[in-house]
């Protein structure tokens, strides 16, 4: 495929990768300033914004939205088939299900999975079925090291979920959950700092920062 100018190319790295499976459109379309570090690879059909860097042995399956600034570290792969916002980044040794929608502003932990089939080994388990069942995870959630993210859960804007979790359920927004399965256990605005200062604070319009 034509590569632009401004894009960093590592070696070995693999841009407009065809895939085993029909793809309609498949032609690439990935923004300006692209860093594709050596040995990573992104698959025909996508769409990605600019900024995108995406690390050492990480792959970008076919027929993935994204948009600016994605940060895909090591040894990670997107399954196809995802939608993710802009500002996303996700970090070493994570698996993105096919089917998984992620907003803006989302920071995965290393070593996170999402999941996508419900009924392994059934009849209900084909991809086209699978791929309709990602998790949703909702803008500024922040997904500790190691959580596992089951099918259909929806993690609410600016969630915290601990590391070493199991999402088995929805977390509303704006809460902290752990634990194996995962549980609601406060708000983030009761969380402090070493200080005992709060670390998030609400705005006048109810926003956090």
């Amino acid at each position: 495929m034509k590569t632009d100018p401004t894009w960093k190319i590592g070696s070995n790295a693999a841009i407009g990768e065809k895939s085993l499976r029909s793809v309609k459109d498949k032609t690439a379309r990935i923004g300006k300033n692209a860093k594709f570090l050596s040995s990573s690879i992104v698959y025909e059909g996508v769409k990605i914004g600019d900024g995108l860097i995406i690390g050492h042995n990480s792959v970008i399956r076919e027929e993935n939205a994204i948009g600016k600034n994605f940060r895909l570290w090591n040894n990670s792969v997107v399954d196809y088939g995802c939608k993710i916002g802009d500002n996303v980044k996700v970090h070493c040794n994570c698996y993105i299900a096919q089917g998984t929608a992620i907003e803006d502003g989302v920071f995965i932990g290393p070593g996170t999975v999402t999941t996508n089939d419900k009924y392994p080994g059934s009849r209900l388990s084909t991809p086209e079925i699978a791929g309709k069942d990602g998790p949703r995870i909702k803008k500024g959630a922040q997904i500790g090291a190691n959580v596992t993210i089951l099918p259909g859960v929806t993690i609410g804007e600016r969630a915290l979920v601990g590391s070493g979790s199991v999402v088995t359920k929805d977390i509303p927004k704006e809460t902290v959950a752990f634990g194996n399965p995962a549980k609601p256990v406060c708000s983030i605005y009761g969380l402090k700092d070493e200080y005992g200062k709060p670390v998030y604070e609400k705005h006048k319009n109810g926003k956090s920062k």
